[in-house]
């Protein structure tokens, strides 16, 4: 039976959450300005890699006496370098809620080779944040991109910690409070809330990383790229923009861009709140609907930027097939590109509701996954 498709379409399809959407005002000619086929240690290269430091301080509100690096492989660069660089000086405890903090226990197990405490919890929930030990160090995903779910704040976090908390903040960074005086090494990447070009990633030290990067040395080999000290001491080069490999100044460019954008929408308040309006739009439409729900279980844990979603109609008989196909015909249509959940996650959805995805889009998208559901239904009843 042939179920008639809503009648208003998004204007901009893309809601995935890998390389996210581009800023709403986003024009390759804004482009224009940037130094190509210059030295990124020419002086005009420096100025714009600075203006990116300074800029990234600003809107998120780092504190003063906290280090920011440009690096290069984007946030799992970055998140490397610091696992690589600082661990293995006290007991660690790895917190995992989905495959990206699953990921880290890996590298942080089979390829470091330390005996970590895990704490794991399934898709959908968050694991015990008031059992974790700090006199350890402790690495951790603030917002889990495939799951759906996020630390609700920093309070968790002990003050008087002995260890090092090492945060993945990629999909939280530019939507999410984050509690900088909480956060020891922070990382994100431009692709993710600000819908930058990939590549390059953000590396955020406090002063009690800086000292352990000074004070210890690891036992394995480092290789050049992951190095941040010399001679003992923080490579301060880094973090005024003497990166440690060529950057695309292209790449540059577009992260400036979007940082002018965010400042235009009010800074990282404004950018909240577009993150926060785009989220109430798809949990207004799921809760009037009893065929679909959000993947969470505490929407206190919930996540503002990658709202992962699950189809619960008990005549569904293949729950993974079915989702494939719903997310197909969305593609098919033009209107939501990349929604499939991730692949190690439960069947269903993902949409991304960062602050350059206009709520809008999101309410004219709602009535389309219906429409693929009904007719995704209706094609199963169909071949029975």
């Amino acid at each position: 039976m042939a179920i008639d498709a809503p009648a208003t379409r998004p204007e901009n399809p893309r809601f995935s959450s890998g390389p996210c959407a581009k800023i709403p005002t986003f024009a390759l000619a804004k482009l224009a300005d940037a130094p190509l086929g210059r030295s990124h240690r020419a002086a005009v290269g420096k100025a714009r890699l600075k203006s990116a430091i300074e800029g990234t301080r600003e809107i998120l509100g780092i504190p003063e006496d906290y280090r920011i690096g440009i690096v290069p492989a984007s946030d799992t660069g970055a998140v490397e370098m610091a696992m690589w660089s600082m661990l293995g000086a006290r007991g660690v405890e790895m917190l995992a809620w989905e495959s990206f903090g699953a990921g880290w226990v890996t590298d942080v197990a089979k390829q470091l080779k330390l005996d970590a405490t895990v704490k794991t919890a399934d898709y959908g929930e968050i694991v015990d944040l008031a059992s974790v030990d700090f006199t350890n160090d402790v690495v951790f995903t603030w917002n889990g991109t495939t799951s759906g779910v996020r630390v609700p704040n920093g309070d968790w976090i002990a003050d008087d910690r002995d260890g090092l908390t090492i945060c993945d903040a990629t999909s939280a960074a530019f939507a999410q409070d984050l509690a900088w005086d909480k956060l020891d090494v922070t990382t994100f990447s431009w692709q993710k809330v600000l819908g930058g070009e990939a590549a390059h990633g953000m590396l955020i030290l406090s002063p009690r990383a800086v000292e352990r990067l000074e004070s210890y040395t690891p036992p394995w080999p480092l290789p050049k790229i992951f190095r941040l000290t010399k001679g003992g001491k923080l490579n301060e080069g880094i973090f005024v923009g003497e990166t440690i490999n060529t950057p695309s100044m292209l790449a540059v460019e577009d992260y400036l861009v979007a940082l002018d954008w965010a400042r235009s929408v009010g800074g990282l308040k404004g950018l909240i709140a577009r993150a926060d309006a785009n989220t109430k739009a798809v949990v207004d439409f799921v809760e009037m609907r009893d065929w679909i729900d959000v993947l969470p279980r505490d929407p206190a844990t919930m996540s503002n930027t990658s709202v992962c979603l699950k189809f619960t109609d008990p005549r569904i008989r293949d729950g993974a097939t079915f989702a494939k196909a719903v997310a197909k015909r969305l593609d098919g249509e033009g209107v939501a590109f990349d929604i499939g959940a991730y692949r190690d996650a439960p069947p269903g959805l993902r949409i991304w509701c960062g602050g350059t995805v206009e709520t809008a889009d999101i309410q004219a998208l709602m009535p389309w996954i219906e429409w693929a559901f009904q007719t995704e239904i209706s094609a199963q009843a169909d071949a029975a």
